[in-house]
């Protein structure tokens, strides 16, 4: 069960006074499980269906839960090292302290979903849809979201090491005391995407995508070397 969180359609502006940016807010879900049930049935199954249960540290490394959909679900310090979850629908579900090397989660949806406190490495999440989720703590180091699409998509006090969003479309994408390093941006589309909150803004490639995101002026001045060497410009004292 999910309820929208107020605001959500709440304009963000930078700036002040006539021809400001304005930004559209993303829209954060708000996740109350049901009273769930203690998942009993062993490892996961491809295209299994589970519904209204709480997943706790349990060890899923290796496993195929390929097609599988998980609705009004709690994973709560969960291994995933190499869990297949490749088409996986991941549904007004909350995952809490979960943590693996080499998830595959491409071409999963998640939609109304809270990722808490999460230490992963190597997702693979190329195709994957996002909308209304918030990842809120945690570190994720090498995260592919190549060809993605992110929609009403917050990053919170949280540290992305190198991710990859190239040829990714993000809409309505707040980074909010988010630590991100060496992004990768390449061909990515951005619309209504908000940095200014970032706590550290890196990108390596792409920076010549950030039309259709707002930045700060502090943040311009740090990505000045960056957008100067994409123009061809030579800065000499």
């Amino acid at each position: 069960m999910v309820r929208r969180a107020a605001g959500g359609t709440e304009m963000a502006s930078a700036g002040s006074g006539p021809g400001r940016t304005v930004v559209k807010a993303a829209q954060r879900p708000e996740v109350r499980l049901p009273a769930l049930e203690p998942f009993r049935g062993g490892e996961l199954e491809p295209d299994g269906d589970y519904d209204g249960l709480d997943f706790r540290e349990l060890d899923f490394a290796g496993q195929d839960g390929g097609g599988a959909r998980f609705m009004d679900c709690a994973l709560t310090g969960c291994a995933v090292d190499e869990t297949r979850l490749r088409h996986a629908r991941v549904l007004d579900s909350r995952l809490t302290g979960l943590r693996g090397v080499g998830t595959d989660l491409a071409e999963a949806t998640l939609r109304d979903v809270e990722l808490v406190d999460a230490r992963l490495g190597g997702t693979q999440a190329h195709g994957a849809m996002l909308e209304r989720v918030v990842v809120r703590g945690g570190k994720i180091d090498y995260l592919n979201l190549r060809t993605a699409r992110l929609r009403d998509v917050v990053f919170e006090n949280c540290v992305l090491v190198e991710p990859d969003f190239g040829g990714a479309k993000l809409e309505r994408v707040q980074f909010v005391d988010c630590v991100l390093k060496g992004a990768d941006l390449t061909a990515a589309t951005l619309k209504d995407v908000d940095l200014r909150a970032a706590a550290e803004l890196g990108i390596a490639r792409g920076v010549d995508r950030l039309a259709g995101a707002v930045i700060s002026p502090v943040q311009l001045m740090d990505l000045a070397p960056v957008l100067a060497a994409e123009m061809g410009i030579r800065v000499e004292g």
